[in-house]
């Protein structure tokens, strides 16, 4: 009741939640409950995330010995299939974690509620049959029994070979007029007998038969019972539907979209790029089903089993890589065909897994959430479209600097982007943590998950600052050995490193926001910083050349995880409870 209270309180002007954000900032390190939940699933998510970039640099080094032509084929494929792929990808993941979490964690609430306590009751019963001994009905007023009529009624059942759930209840009716050291002397009817003492001290009778054994499939059953969720149907549904129309995208235009890319019909490059491309975008249908059952997982707090999976995948795909492209001399090919081989093992495995736990057919067509998926679904498609011609846009402005600029940029803009994706594994777990939380209409834990993952992003992103900054410096040789791009590097290496903090923030953001299912914010707030950011680009770049892209860069991010901060340091939307209102604006 204090707490309902502390939430129904009004704060002053001086108090805005803006303040939410350094709430326990000296327990960000604490191994409590809380901190345990995170890492739990932070780490393993980041370690899946990572394997992906992992495996393709191994896939590329094996293809790089076949030589410089089908290495800069396989890169423009690859390219061209991850970017067509993230269109697809990202939304139908972050909502699949979201909606699966909340589905999840309401069922679990209804059982624990008045609408589960049917389930419980049985659960009970059964556990009493196993002691020999069903709890009696209030309500019944029967005449008593006394221990030679309960005897012979119990020992009619069996015979008959009835089930004795109702003779177990109606012989325990009569419970209270039976003295406390009783027995049932039924070996007239050849039943063996056997008593243990029950909770109250006194000897009652335990039957072996029939029931007993039934009553035990029953709680087995019951316990071993598959959840039923539908967002998990809808979201494979889905999954499968857009792996297939953009494995037939692909092949049927892998022509025209490599040229789009600047491989010309002309270009050596055209003929390995192609076959590698179509032979990939088989595997699309897989590689979507792989991670729209990843986005079920997280919903279920689990990212461990997916981490397996999917290492045990790319170790087969690099194992296959130098058998397909060298013994069997299949080339290009061949590492098309292992990636495609992994990614279809990597999906049967998981929904096998998935089959064990979740009754993947629900009870009605009805049940599914077509209408939710899509209508969320687009809005992140809009938000997924905003950010990637924001970088693309700036890849392309500085193409047009020259070939130095460009190949300065690349470098910077990969050690930019693959060090902040560490974020991502924060992001997960505060996305499924927190759609349990607002599922439970939990807010005391939902506002501690928030403000813990992203007090961990911003030391996360300080550390990557670190690391990225004298990494970068020491190590640019490893990225090319011209003066030129060197020297350009250097001068971005403050952009890339001193935003790593804001980059962090920006991705946690994401997950808060995911996780209180406030897609149109993201999706609507995101438009507009894409907006801002696309003429930063194209000022800036004309008026300061390199530097100013990575000014504009700088201004992008740090608007988005301005965007992140505005709505719940305003309490706003799902964030209301935190300026005291009663509950949270659905989004």
């Amino acid at each position: 009741m204090g707490e309902e209270q502390d939430l129904h309180r009004p704060v002053s002007f001086w108090k805005m939640p803006v303040g939410v954000f350094f709430k326990d900032a000296r327990s960000v390190f604490k191994w409590d409950v809380l901190g345990k939940e995170i890492l739990q699933i932070a780490v393993p998510a980041a370690l899946a995330v990572a394997a992906d970039p992992v495996a393709s640099l191994i896939d590329t080094a094996f293809i790089g010995h076949i030589g410089p032509v089908e290495l800069a084929a396989a890169g423009v494929s690859i390219a061209l299939f991850n970017q067509a792929s993230r269109i697809t990808i990202f939304p139908l993941v972050s909502i699949t974690t979201s909606f699966v979490a909340e589905e999840d964690t309401v069922a679990k609430m209804k059982i624990k509620s008045g609408k589960g306590q049917k389930l419980e009751n049985g659960s009970d019963m059964l556990d009493d049959m196993e002691k020999g001994v069903a709890k009696p009905k209030p309500e019944t007023k029967e005449p008593a029994l006394d221990d030679e009529n309960e005897a012979a009624e119990m020992g009619k059942h069996l015979e008959n070979g009835e089930n004795s759930d109702k003779g177990l209840d109606e012989g325990s009716a009569a419970k209270n007029s039976i003295p406390e050291d009783a027995k049932v002397e039924n070996g007239e009817k050849g039943v063996p007998k056997n008593s243990d003492p029950d909770e109250n001290g006194s000897k009652t009778s335990i039957v072996n038969g029939p029931s007993v054994v039934m009553s035990k499939n029953k709680k087995a059953k019951m316990k071993n019972k598959k959840r039923t969720i539908a967002s998990a149907s809808t979201a494979l549904i889905f999954g499968a539907i857009l792996g297939l129309l953009q494995a037939i995208f692909l092949m049927l235009g892998s022509k025209v979209l490599l040229g789009v890319m600047g491989v010309n019909h002309d270009s050596p490059m055209l003929k390995p790029a192609m076959k590698y491309l179509t032979v990939r975008s088989i595997g699309a249908p897989a590689v979507l089903l792989t991670l729209a059952m990843q986005g079920i997982f997280r919903g279920f707090k689990d990212t461990k089993t997916p981490l397996y999976v999917i290492v045990a995948g790319y170790a087969i795909n690099i194992a296959l890589d130098p058998l397909l492209i060298f013994v069997c001399g299949f080339g290009i090919r061949g590492a098309a065909i292992a990636h495609v081989l992994s990614q279809y093992l990597m999906a049967l495995v998981l929904f096998l897994i998935l089959m064990r736990k979740v009754n993947l057919m629900p009870p009605s067509i009805k049940d599914l959430q077509f209408g939710k998926f899509l209508k969320n679904g687009s809005l992140l498609l809009a938000r997924v479209v905003a950010v990637t011609f924001c970088v693309t846009l700036a890849a392309s402005l500085a193409a047009r600097l020259g070939p130095t600029p460009m190949a300065a940029f690349q470098t910077c803009l990969q050690v930019w982007l693959t060090s902040s994706l560490l974020a991502d594994g924060l992001a997960v777990a505060g996305q499924a943590i927190l759609a349990c939380a607002f599922a439970e209409k939990d807010y005391k834990k939902a506002t501690a998950t928030a403000t813990r993952v992203l007090q961990m992003g911003f030391i996360l992103g300080v550390g990557l600052a670190l690391v990225v900054g004298v990494g970068l410096y020491f190590g640019a040789g490893i990225f090319s050995r011209d003066v030129n791009v060197l020297h350009l590097i250097k001068i971005g290496l403050p952009f890339v490193a001193a935003t790593q903090p804001i980059n962090s923030l920006s991705f946690v953001f994401d997950g808060v926001n995911f996780g209180a299912s406030d897609f149109a914010y993201s999706a609507y707030s995101l438009v507009l910083v894409a907006i801002v950011s696309i003429v930063s680009l194209f000022l800036l770049s004309k008026s300061d050349g390199f530097v100013g892209i990575w000014i504009a860069l700088t201004i992008y991010m740090g608007l988005r995880a301005f965007a992140g901060v505005w709505r719940m340091g305003t309490g706003t939307g799902p964030w209301r409870f935190l300026k005291g209102r009663s509950s949270p604006q659905p989004s």
